[in-house]
This record gives structure tokens, C-alpha cells and sequence, in this order.
């Protein structure tokens, strides 16, 4: 990813930190069903784990709960989402400003790799599961959620029928995650659609301004205010409601 739109990322989620457990209960549902899945994996008894992508700790929280004599190391983009989760003291982990694009770790340590709806934000998702996957021990996991290609997909439509460009991100067909995942040997995915009503367009940009989700694709300009009223009223007129496209992924190092 390029420095300008990591940095912008990074603040914008940074900006939200104190308040977006208020706004993220898709987020805690998705952060619940990847930990529940992670739980059904062979993991020592003692296994280390690595999370990418922390936010508040909503994941963080459900691992800690889940495997109580695990190693975990704790990791964000976003400073200030870093410092809000390394308060809890009943998390006993290590924690650390990171890129999970760029991991700081050089060598197979980590028995699990788990992130929930952060690998949406990467420049090279393709790239970045390489490098993670080679953080794996033999027998190690890397277990993921992002954000897929049906995800807003009303949103885009209101933008379209209105004849203007959403900035929502690009997001991949499963077939194209499910290519990333089978350049390994042992991998997995299933999908979920999560149909949202935020009451409507006001409430949706409540949500993810409340979340953090706040930068752009690559190259979209901001909507006039004439046309941003225009995609709000077509976009309610059409239910107010809004998919979340989320893929379930796994990636297990065979040796």
C-alpha cells in the first residue's frame, strides 16, 4: 500500500477509536464467528498467536477468552487503536504498532494468524499472504474475514443509476480470493451475506464514520453535496439497506 493512503487510513481509524464499539456490531459479529472458527483449529496448548488489525479488541477479546494460555502479540495499524486495546489488562498480551502488510516479524513463529475485517485495506492482499503465510510454524493457520465483492453493492447501485462513481473500494470476487488462497496447499473459504439497515443513508455514513471507514478508493473524488443528495434519496428510495460480503478464509502450512 502507498504511504499517503496507509497514513490516511491509519488516522481515520485512529479518529474513531473512542467511539466505535458503538458503531461496529457487524464488525463484533464477524470478530465472534472467526473466533469461533479459529477454536475448531489443532493449536498446542500453549500456541502463539498473531492478531493484524486489532482495532478496539473485539477479536482480541474473544482469543484471549478462547485460548487462556496462549502467546498473543496484538497488532494495528492505528496507534491510537493500539493504545485503547493494550489498557485492558486482562488481554496479557504483547502489543504493537505494525502494517499487516509489512509485518516486523522475519521467521515462522506464530502457531495462529488471525484477522478479522482488516485485510480489506491492503494495497497487495495476494502479496501480504505470502509474507504471512511464511510467519507460520509447520502446522500453523492463517485465518482471516474481509470484505467481498457483493459488499454495499446498494450503495453502488444508487451511485450508478445516479451516474456518478461510489468511493467504496474495490472489493475481490471469491473466486479471485479463492485463487490468493489455493497458491497454498491446504486452504479454505466459505462466504456470508449480512443484509444491514442503518435507517437509511444518514444512518450508513453514521456507521462508518463511527467505524473509521472513512478513505476512498484509489483516485474517487468526493461527491458534490448536490450529488451525494441525489445517491442518498435514490439509495433510501431503494430500502436504505446495505450487504456486508464477508469471506471466511483459512491457509493451513502443511511443513
Amino acid at each position: 500500500m502507498n504511504s499517503p493512503r496507509r497514513d490516511r487510513i491509519r488516522d481515520a481509524f485512529g479518529a474513531a477509536a473512542r467511539d466505535y464499539e458503538t458503531h461496529a456490531g457487524i464488525q463484533r459479529t464477524v470478530a465472534q464467528t472467526l473466533a469461533q472458527l479459529a477454536a475448531n483449529q489443532p493449536l498446542p496448548p500453549a500456541p502463539h498467536i498473531l492478531e493484524i488489525g486489532c482495532g478496539t479488541g473485539l477479536l482480541s477479546r474473544e482469543l484471549r477468552s478462547l485460548f487462556p494460555a496462549a502467546e498473543l502479540t496484538i497488532t494495528d495499524l492505528s496507534p491510537d487503536m493500539v493504545d485503547m486495546v493494550s489498557r485492558e489488562a486482562t488481554l496479557a498480551a504483547y502489543f504493537a504498532v505494525m502494517d499487516g502488510e509489512a509485518p516486523i516479524f522475519d521467521r515462522p513463529m506464530f502457531d495462529l494468524i488471525v484477522s478479522s475485517l482488516a485485510f480489506q485495506w491492503f494495497g497487495d492482499l495476494r502479496s501480504a499472504l505470502t509474507r504471512l503465510y511464511a510467519l507460520l510454524r509447520p502446522g500453523g493457520t492463517l485465518m482471516f474475514s474481509t470484505m467481498a465483492e457483493r459488499s454495499f453493492a446498494q450503495w453502488r447501485s444508487a451511485h450508478e443509476a445516479c451516474g456518478v462513481h461510489a468511493g467504496t473500494p474495490e472489493y475481490p470476487s471469491i473466486d479471485a480470493l479463492q485463487a490468493m488462497l489455493d497458491a497454498h496447499t491446504d486452504a479454505f473459504l466459505f462466504e456470508e451475506d449480512y443484509v444491514l439497515d442503518f435507517g437509511g443513508a444518514k444512518g450508513l455514513h453514521r456507521h462508518l464514520k463511527g467505524i473509521g471507514a472513512t478513505v476512498p478508493a484509489e483516485g474517487r473524488a468526493r461527491l458534490s453535496p448536490a450529488n451525494m443528495r441525489q445517491v442518498m434519496r435514490h439509495f433510501d428510495a431503494g430500502g436504505g439497506t446495505v450487504t456486508y460480503h464477508v469471506a471466511f478464509c483459512r491457509v493451513t502450512r502443511l511443513a
